[in-house]
């Protein structure tokens, strides 16, 4: 079955509401079922390192499906996130997916029809993965694909943003958060993200957080190692 492709207008709207959902428990999935016409949509982190957990499920059925992939520790959430790429799984009740085979069954006994899962990456960080579920058999378009991959990298950015407020919330009560975001080591190395990655701001700075947070260092000595050009974070290199 193939359903009719996104208009522009709401996917374009998603994007939007997406950029603008930065408070913690800010709608992440809502604006994916509504741009991409699925059924429900849910959003989970997994492994290393913010931990496995749901995020956010459109509903009480996406909630439910995506537990069954955090509790067998497989799934196709787990493969998008392991791969880093897409995973679409057509017709779920025709298709064995052996990668996957103790969640394709417990899926398929949900009634499931089809679940295309994609990775949440940040700057080479692997931080989870989107799912998306129909009810019912269905394919997928390249554009539907190349949409939900754009939103996929939206909620990434929303879910490490989030991550790191908690972290600081949580650091700065001990003491131990670098704040003082004003360093010339930070602002030079956030330009040159911007440079490496064709990025705002905002989001250079985002990365370098969550290399920080990732490894255990502060921002200053990620930027460092930025400036001195022992990190570099252009695309595939």
């Amino acid at each position: 079955m193939r359903w009719p492709v996104p208009s522009r207008g709401l996917v374009a709207d998603a994007a939007e509401a997406l950029e603008e959902a930065t408070a913690t428990g800010s709608d992440l999935c809502g604006p994916l079922v509504a741009a991409l016409g699925v059924s429900g949509a849910a959003v989970s982190t997994l492994g290393d390192p913010l931990g496995s957990e749901t995020v956010c499920a459109s509903d009480d059925r996406a909630a439910r499906l995506d537990e069954i992939q955090l509790d067998l520790g497989e799934g196709p959430c787990w493969e998008a996130r392991t791969s880093r790429r897409p995973v679409l799984e057509r017709d779920l009740r025709g298709s064995d997916a052996t990668s996957w085979p103790l969640a394709h069954h417990a899926m398929h006994e949900t009634g499931l029809g089809a679940v295309f899962a994609f990775p949440l990456v940040v700057a080479g960080l692997s931080l989870g993965a989107v799912d998306l579920y129909s009810r019912t058999a269905r394919d997928i378009s390249d554009q539907e694909v190349t949409d939900a991959t754009t939103l996929s990298r939206i909620v990434a950015r929303q879910v490490l943003r989030r991550a790191l407020l908690a972290a600081e919330g949580q650091q700065e009560e001990n003491g131990s958060w670098e704040s003082r975001y004003s360093r010339r080591e930070v602002h030079q190395a956030t330009g040159m993200v911007v440079a490496q990655m064709g990025i705002p701001p905002a989001d250079a700075l985002l990365v370098l957080r969550g290399n920080a947070f990732a490894t255990g260092r502060s921002l200053r000595e990620v930027a460092e190692d930025v400036v001195g050009r022992t990190l570099d974070f252009t695309p595939d290199r």
